[in-house]
């Protein structure tokens, strides 16, 4: 019986020990090992190992941690974070204090980048790949790892065009199997499969057009092949791109057969790879799914809606639309600033637009919002997924910061829906036509209903924009919550003894405030607390605080949110405790009344 030679593998300087020959060892017994750790503490899996052979082969041909590696996107380095010092801690991948899902500065001097958002590799690796010239340092190897899906974004562009007129010592991997978290779209991605298929003539090579040293394309999963041109290209001054071919998933069956779905499967049985599903009966629908069953059913109605997402079809649930009516459902790839003014155009042209993107990569078009849509005060819809914490994807996937960063935007409407009929509600109502953009943010995960569909779904009620309604009477405290927090101050609520001092009132319009609603409870009650799933500095209770500076109103007002800090990651439960809005903190906190 072979001995485990990864149980001896601290850091990159013991894998340098082994011959070649023992690397193959190395990659079964690394795939085994993060099957075995992600099928029952759950996480990404197919990413990481479609490039196992890969990462073996980085870290033996290059001197890591001198040489600097930067992964793209993130995810697909937990065969990295293993080989790099923390194989005995892998098992607290994701979960609260425990290491991130994805290469972090701050976690080890071999993740030299963080790198939670995608196409940022190239640049990053360049400015590094500067900065060792200018302190002298030309032995220096600089290493970008970027996926098909990622390269086609921006971005990365902009790093490859500034990089070809430079002599920085980078090498630029492309690890291309043709999926992101979704199949890849686009020219570009047809042009790497011509290349893959052979069908492309050499002089077409368009990153060698960039003044690229291109090598390629070659087997990412032939261990002594990569090994023999990442020394060959080690030795080769200037930028270098290297186009590797893997498959996502590799190693295990189901994976690479359903690539989409064992992108991130949950828990599932390490021996036959088979999900272990969890029961759905009697469970609430996911806000996803609420958005894109709704926009179908209004797509259908109404041949002026389109849907369109940044490489995001199955996350938003955008999928529902697209296969059904393919031609006005756009997944645009991994483009977040063409997503946003692209729908600005179609909107200039009498289009209904509903562009449903992450909080987090929202963040990513924030000039196209200001300069393309509410400059011009075009009417896009903006469907926000993953708003608010979204437990174990942490700091860099949390959506916080939507409400603080869309407020300070003349011309925006902001809306959060408490639950699944305020989300369908306001989505017929966007479509009937407004005078402004509206943003709709909504979390990730399931909503409060279990029988939304049966009940629900397709009977719609127009909103009327910028009305706050009351939940609940009150004699002494009026609590203002936004979005679908709101449901754990109606669960804090019916625990609390003092109950019936207690007012509670929905805000789902941020932006306008219900001026008139405000006026009345700041004239009625001594103590107001706001809530919201989103950063305090600037969010929903800053709009409060401002409305009551501006009527002078002197009234004692308390804020809670997501504190001025990023927040790790854990369970969305965990999280809300560490910002004391989970029901247990809220209940606390309204048994205090005010003296």
């Amino acid at each position: 019986m072979k001995s485990n030679l990864l149980s001896n593998i601290y850091n990159p300087t013991d894998l340098r020990l082994l011959t070649e020959a023992q690397l193959p060892q190395i990659a079964q017994e690394l795939r085994q090992f993060i099957i075995d750790v992600v099928s029952v503490k759950e996480g990404h899996l197919g990413a990481s190992l479609g490039v196992i052979e890969l990462t073996i082969a980085l870290h033996y041909v290059f001197n890591t941690p001198e040489d600097l590696l930067v992964w793209d996107v993130g995810h697909q380095a937990y065969g990295h974070k293993i080989l790099t010092e923390r194989r005995e801690i892998f098992h607290t991948n994701r979960q609260i204090d425990g290491i991130s899902g994805f290469p972090k500065r701050s976690e080890s001097i071999y993740d030299t980048f963080g790198v939670g958002h995608s196409s940022t590799s190239i640049s990053a690796a360049l400015g590094m790949a500067i900065a060792s010239q200018l302190k002298g340092d030309f032995d220096k190897q600089h290493i970008a790892v970027i996926g098909d899906a990622s390269i086609a974004s921006g971005m990365a562009f902009e790093g490859l065009n500034h990089a070809g007129v430079t002599d920085a010592n980078l090498l630029v991997i492309l690890n291309d199997n043709a999926i992101g978290i979704d199949p890849s779209v686009g020219a570009l991605k047809q042009y790497l499969t011509a290349v893959k298929e052979g069908k492309n003539p050499k002089k077409n090579n368009m990153i060698k057009s960039l003044n690229f040293d291109y090598s390629g394309p070659i087997d990412g999963h032939d261990i002594p092949t990569l090994i023999k041109e990442l020394k060959r290209l080690k030795k080769i001054k200037g930028p270098k791109f290297l186009h590797i071919v893997t498959t996502k998933g590799k190693g295990l069956q189901q994976a690479e057969e359903n690539q989409v779905k064992y992108h991130a499967p949950g828990k599932f049985d390490a021996s036959t790879g088979e999900i272990i599903l969890k029961s759905e009966e009697n469970l609430p629908p996911k806000y996803q799914d609420v958005f894109g069953l709704t926009i179908l059913d209004l797509a259908k109605k109404n041949d002026k809606i389109i849907g369109i997402t940044p490489a995001m079809p199955s996350g938003s649930s955008l999928k529902f639309m697209m296969d059904e009516i393919p031609e006005r459902a756009f997944d645009v790839g991994i483009a977040e600033q063409h997503a946003v003014t692209l729908a600005a155009g179609m909107t200039t042209q009498g289009m209904i637009v509903y562009c449903t993107i992450y909080s987090t990569f929202l963040q990513r078009a924030y000039d196209q919002v200001i300069h393309d849509v509410a400059l011009q005060n075009l009417p896009v819809i903006f469907c926000i997924d993953r708003a608010g914490l979204v437990g174990e994807d942490g700091a860099t996937h949390h959506g916080v910061f939507d409400i603080a960063y869309l407020r300070a935007v003349p011309n925006m409407i902001i809306y959060a829906p408490i639950n699944e009929i305020a989300l369908q509600n306001i989505l017929y109502t966007a479509q009937l036509g407004l005078n402004h953009p509206i943003a709709i943010r909504y979390p990730r995960g399931r909503g409060v209903l279990p029988n939304w569909e049966v009940e629900n779904f397709g009977h719609y009620e127009k909103i009327i924009i910028g009305q706050a309604s009351q939940l609940k009477p009150g004699t002494k405290t009026a609590v203002l919550s936004t979005g679908t927090i709101g449901n754990n101050v109606t669960l804090a609520i019916n625990e609390c003894d003092n109950s019936e001092s207690i007012a509670h009132y929905d805000f789902p319009f941020i932006k306008p405030l219900d001026i008139k609603s405000l006026i009345s409870i700041f004239n009625t009650f001594e103590r107001i607390i706001t809530i919201e799933e989103g950063t305090i500095n600037g969010g929903f209770g800053s709009a409060i605080l401002e409305f009551a500076a501006s009527y002078n109103f002197k009234n004692k007002i308390e804020i809670l949110g997501v504190p001025d800090v990023f927040i790790e990651h854990g369970t969305a439960n965990q999280l809300q405790q560490l910002c004391k809005i989970d029901v247990k903190s809220l209940i606390n906190l309204f048994s205090t009344d005010t003296k």
